[in-house]
């Protein structure tokens, strides 16, 4: 249990402050699709995520001229376990106390195989003060789904009122539709699990606070892209940046300078998101890629050619950005492309193509798309479009925390990225006018 005094679930969520000992009950991001941190909602406005300290001083030297393309850095809390008498573990957040938190950075090295999460069962006694851990094993796949029963009882307060569903290996949909990004879940449980374990007798952790870049989406669908030619950073043991080069050389990481990490993108024709995981964006072709692209694109009805200008004009300005920014590295960090599947013409486009919806199966748009309104009445200008940076524990620039490593230039890797991404979608532009 935290060292903070204990309080009923009943007291946390929506109406929770951060005066005196009320702490803020943290959710599961449901709109996280990529990475491996579970990014956890705060409030509204404001997302948070474990504290990795270089992470945290390359926000607070970031370039003026980087700032219009990362999420605006909003300081610390600490964070701590707490049991109900449910036998739910969750997170709370309260304000940052100097010197009691324990921040990733903290933590044994990472580097080290990981264990199977999954396996651990964080389910708390009838006392609230036991946890039982699985002896760990060879596991067939109903072993394996019933371990996964076990892992960190997470009760969701916050849910999407439009459903989502995973696409599997074979493109065909699988049969569940839940509530929040699956793979945000798969996230969260994975962190409680590690933090859990790590933590013996150590209570608090340091998270950042930073902006939720989707908030202003009614239907955010978002693209996580890993940029760059090359993923670790200076700091690698060698194990790790063997690795690290191994999934590059087998992904369009190598040929293209950026590979798919993560997708949600909303169906108009059916009413849920499809999404796509990072285990996806590793064995894709250069082709495979550009259809990725275009599926991240498309509606379920119609290719959104109304997007690309606005997007490609925000890779170009982040491009010229970074070409002025010589001997930063942003190693391992992703690139968020984001826009609104809430559209001004959903409402004609459905009368127009009713079939399609019986096509590809059941769903129903909600009730927020059905009188077509996506923009500001009588707005005629470009949807809104975000591009954002994103995962900076690698990152690194001349003068920087003293590191030894200085590099020349600008990161021509992760330019190499966004030329391809840039020359990809003109390509698609060219093709579908």
């Amino acid at each position: 249990m935290c060292v903070c005094q204990t309080m009923e679930v009943g007291k946390y969520g929506k109406n929770a402050t951060r005066s005196g000992d009320r702490g803020v009950l943290l959710e599961p991001f449901i709109h996280q699709v990529g990475g491996h941190s579970s990014m956890m909602r705060y409030d509204d406005h404001t997302v948070c995520k474990p504290l990795i300290t270089r992470e945290q001083r390359f926000y607070e030297s970031l370039p003026p001229e980087m700032k219009e393309f990362t999420p605006e850095y909003k300081g610390v809390v600490s964070v701590c376990f707490e049991g109900d008498s449910d036998g739910y573990i969750n997170l709370v957040a309260y304000p940052y106390v100097e010197n009691e938190a324990l921040e990733q950075d903290d933590l044994p090295e990472r580097d080290q195989p990981r264990r199977k999460h999954s396996r651990r069962s964080l389910h708390r006694s009838s006392s609230g003060t036991e946890h039982k851990e699985e002896k760990p094993g060879l596991a067939s796949d109903s072993t394996e789904s019933i371990q996964e029963t076990k892992s960190p009882r997470v009760d969701l307060h916050i849910h999407s009122d439009v459903p989502f569903q995973m696409l599997d290996g074979n493109s065909g949909l699988s049969s569940e539709k839940i509530s929040y990004n699956p793979w945000s879940l798969r996230c969260h449980k994975q962190q409680l699990s590690r933090m859990r374990s790590e933590s013996k007798d150590r209570k608090l952790y340091k998270f950042l606070l930073l902006e939720n870049v989707v908030h202003h989406f009614k239907l955010p669908c978002v693209l996580d892209l890993k940029m760059g030619t090359r993923q670790h950073g200076d700091d690698a043991s060698e194990e790790k940046a063997a690795r690290q080069m191994k999934k590059c050389e087998q992904s369009t990481s190598a040929t293209l300078g950026v590979r798919v990490c993560g997708m949600q993108v909303y169906q108009l024709d059916t009413g849920h998101y499809l999404c796509r995981n990072k285990y996806y964006g590793r064995g894709l072709s250069i082709e495979g890629f550009r259809n990725a692209l275009y599926q991240y694109l498309h509606n379920g009805i119609e290719l959104r050619k109304d997007l690309f200008e606005p997007v490609l004009a925000k890779l170009r300005s982040l491009k010229a950005v970074l070409e002025r920014q010589a001997s930063y590295r942003f190693y391992s960090s992703s690139l968020l492309i984001i826009y609104d599947g809430k559209d001004s013409r959903a409402g004609p486009l459905l009368e127009r193509r009713p079939e399609a919806r019986l096509k590809r199966g059941e769903g129903s748009v909600p009730e927020s798309l059905q009188d077509g309104g996506g923009s500001e009445p009588g707005s005629s200008a470009q949807p809104k479009v975000d591009v954002r940076m994103i995962d900076f524990a690698h990152s690194t620039f001349k003068g920087f925390r003293d590191d030894p490593t200085v590099h020349d230039g600008p990161d021509m890797g992760y330019v190499f990225g966004l030329e391809s991404l840039i020359n990809i979608m003109e390509q698609m532009r060219e093709e579908n006018q």
